[in-house]
């Protein structure tokens, strides 16, 4: 099955070296990736089981992996440990995220030509047993789980908010830190 967590073999690598210290903490791990270029990073996205991640988590997350990391060495050259929350416009790599993202806007990507095309842009409508389901402008279709080579929420007006309001709620924000929005009489909204 297509893994969206950890894709190349080395991502598997980290992700089982990485995996067993993240749930350890109480976290999950959303997507492990060894990115190269001018230089080599070593990029985590985790979170909490309710979806938060905040700044002290990260830092929490990324002391107890690099200690791992250095002990085991899965990378040969010098690298950046960058660990953060999967943001507001995040991947969707596990198949239970297409449930838990339901009615919100997102992008996916498949590795093959599927009647033509390999992106789908829509509404993500659940999932059918190992298929993820999309609605787009021909209507509801399904695309099986490992067909997908990408998959992410897309930055909406409806998912900022949403965010912010499951941030409230949990006592996150503090609305009372923020200044009232004024917007010019006549704008247009984009």
């Amino acid at each position: 099955m297509n893994d969206l967590v950890a894709r190349a073999a080395i991502d598997r690598r980290l992700a089982e070296i990485i995996q067993p210290v993240i749930e350890g903490l109480g976290f999950e791990l959303v997507r492990v990736r060894l990115m190269s270029g001018k230089s080599t990073t070593v990029q985590i996205m985790a979170q909490r089981p309710d979806g938060s991640m905040e700044v002290n988590d990260c830092a929490q997350v990324s002391t107890e992996v690099s200690a791992v990391l250095d002990v085991e060495d899965p990378v040969v050259e010098a690298y950046t440990l960058e660990v953060s929350s999967p943001g507001i416009d995040r991947p969707l790599t596990r198949l239970k995220d297409f449930d838990l993202w339901e009615g919100y806007e997102a992008k996916l990507e498949t590795e093959e030509l599927i009647d033509g095309r390999r992106r789908f842009r829509g509404l993500l409508a659940g999932t059918e047993d190992d298929e993820v389901l999309i609605t787009i402008d021909e209507g509801t279709i399904g695309l099986k789980f490992e067909w997908l080579s990408d998959a992410k929420l897309v930055l909406t007006e409806d998912l900022i908010s949403e965010m912010l309001k499951a941030r409230k709620a949990a006592g996150i924000v503090d609305e009372d830190q923020f200044d009232e929005i004024e917007t010019e009489a006549g704008s247009e909204e984009d």
